[in-house]
């Protein structure tokens, strides 16, 4: 299924745009240390990355600062807590898991997973699966009930998971080469974590452009990464399309990573919109000869499943689905867009009630994305929307439209990602939980654009029921998304950073949907499918991602000092911050 592009993604300009002569002599440069860094010791790049723990905690603070202001975003909030989590900590606990993983390949060849890996039948069909979280004793006591598995491609075996983990460092005497990363601008978190996946997974060195939307951020890096950049492994740069297409056409870069649009993919691997194009396209005759990997979006799904919840169950998701919609003021490619219902849901009417309650209860924020009213505008003009709050000028209103028919197959909420703070409500005519499950495993599928994160809402009674609890799992097998979460926002699966985090493999380049490859992965697992993030139906304390938490901003910041060194002794703070919330 092809996105239906509003073609107004908005673009910002930068304001410190490297010069040609120097995107030269970078590239230059990286070329130089290219093979030097690829043949490094796997114990020297562990040793690399704790290096780079102190420089990065050095900068935080300025890290976070600049994005709340950039993003209109009071520091002294909790709401700043979103910066913390989805920054700083979240890249520091990539660091440092990277660098337990090298270590751990520098003493027996590839990180172990012992028992971990397992085969089972999924729906009938023998399928290998690996577990990838908790992956410690400090991660299961600080997310109790959570947990995040990889679920391999089907065909291979676990002899084959083992033998495809952590391949790079199975070659012998590497050339390696230079990768460029076009940088997200809405996360913050995102443009050093691909770096990095591209450094120590790939094993390139690589030059990281910054995305004009948040090339404040780029000064932080600079320093918070100083020892790969001395070392001569990374090197950063600044600008807007036309650099990102001199460099995508540069002979000195080997290979592509972008987070971003189907359509700035398409632009770079088949050229200009027209006939030429398709021309291409239809040859499979790409204009870009180089490989490339991408993470471009989605029309992310929740849909629940019918069931009698109690009121505590309705309320907790109710506020679940609002978090995913406002966190980040909705510029997630991860955010919720589609809520998918069944149409004689005895609940249906209150929960909608809840999610507007909850939804009218989060503060509006600025809409510091490029082209974000122009795209609200065209999605929400001649409907019927409910709008809560009232936006300022640079604001916009959280807008539920609801019962949308989903039987339309042109209905362009369903083909565009809105990038904004609109979530859709559709009903499905399946009465039962098990038809239910079916019903929306093929309209996700085959209806909604995107295939990277979809999350599906289930009473832990119907898990246990053996009927229902086979149709979960035909879904989780069939959905065709990256990742797939039950009872929980997807993001979770970015935020923990050991399970892989990318579209669906099904993905192909001339219908590349949200993208192929993957990043984060820290066991360095290879064949994968998808990942499943599974967690209870109602946590307890409070998820620091949750909305209306009033302590995010203090979990943040405990465990950005927790990721760079953790201890018991941070563990009880961090539970007491967390029952704050």
């Amino acid at each position: 299924m092809s996105a239906q592009s509003l073609m107004m993604s908005g673009n910002a300009a930068s304001q410190a745009e490297t010069p040609v002569g120097e995107l030269d002599r970078v590239i230059a440069e990286l070329r130089d240390k290219a093979t030097e860094f690829a043949r490094l010791a796997p114990r020297e790049k562990a040793q690399l990355l704790r290096e780079q723990i102190p420089a990065l905690r050095a900068v935080v603070e300025g890290w976070v600062a600049s994005a709340c202001q950039a993003k209109g975003i009071d520091p002294a909030t909790p709401m700043a807590g979103e910066e913390w989590l989805a920054g700083p900590a979240t890249t520091m606990r990539n660091l440092r898991l990277l660098g337990q993983s090298l270590e751990q390949i520098a003493a027996s060849g590839r990180p172990p997973l012992g028992r971990a890996v397992r085969t089972r039948s999924l729906a009938g069909e023998a399928r290998v699966e690996a577990d990838v979280f908790p992956g410690s004793a400090h991660d299961a006591a600080l997310f109790s009930g959570f947990s995040a598995r990889v679920l391999f491609q089907p065909g291979l075996d676990e002899a084959a998971v083992r033998e495809r983990q952590a391949s790079f460092y199975q070659r012998r005497d590497p050339v390696g080469g230079v990768s460029l990363v076009l940088g997200a601008g809405n996360v913050a978190s995102i443009p050093p974590m691909d770096a990095l996946y591209k450094l120590f997974v790939d094993g390139n060195v690589c030059l990281l452009k910054m995305n004009p939307v948040n090339e404040y951020l780029g000064p932080h890096f600079e320093r918070g990464f100083a020892p790969l950049i001395r070392r001569g492994y990374l090197r950063i740069v600044y600008g807007g399309g036309e650099v990102g297409k001199y460099l995508v056409e540069h002979p000195g870069i080997d290979d592509i990573h972008i987070t971003g649009s189907d359509r700035t993919h398409d632009l770079i691997v088949w050229g200009p919109p027209g006939p030429e194009r398709e021309r291409r396209r239809a040859a499979n005759q790409p204009l870009l000869q180089k490989s490339i990997t991408s993470e471009l979006g989605n029309v992310s799904p929740v849909a629940i499943v019918p069931a009698n919840y109690s009121d505590v169950e309705l309320w907790f998701q109710a506020r679940s689905v609002a978090s995913m919609v406002a966190n980040n003021g909705s510029f997630n490619c991860n955010a919720a867009k589609m809520l998918i219902t069944a149409a004689d849901w005895a609940q249906r009417d209150e929960f909608h009630r809840l999610l507007v309650r909850a939804l009218g209860a989060a503060p509006l924020r600025r809409a510091y994305y490029p082209g974000a009213h122009d795209r609200y505008r065209q999605l929400t003009e001649g409907r019927t929307c409910e709008r809560l709050g009232e936006p300022g000028a640079d604001q916009i209103a959280w807008t539920l439209i609801s019962g949308v028919d989903s039987a339309t197959p042109d209905e362009k909420l369903f083909h565009t990602e809105p990038f904004c703070g609109i979530l859709t409500e559709t009903a499905l005519p399946a009465r039962e939980p098990e038809a239910f499950l079916s019903a929306a495993t093929h309209f996700m599928n085959d209806r909604l654009w995107g295939t990277l994160n979809a999350a599906i809402v289930i009473h832990p009674g119907h898990e246990r029921d053996p009927v229902i609890g086979q149709a979960l799992d035909h879904a989780v097998r069939d959905l065709r998304y990256g990742t797939v979460a039950i009872n929980h926002w997807p993001a979770l699966g970015y935020g923990l950073v050991t399970p892989p985090w990318g579209g669906h493999p099904s993905a192909t380049l001339g219908n590349i949907q949200s993208g192929l490859g993957w990043v984060h992965n820290t066991f360095l697992l290879e064949g994968i499918e998808k990942s499943v993030v599974r967690g209870p139906l109602v946590a307890r304390p409070k998820p620091a991602w949750f909305v209306d938490n009033r302590a995010t901003d203090r979990i943040g910041r405990k465990l950005v000092a927790f990721e760079a060194a953790p201890s018991w002794f941070r563990v009880p703070g961090m539970a007491l911050a967390a029952l704050g919330g």
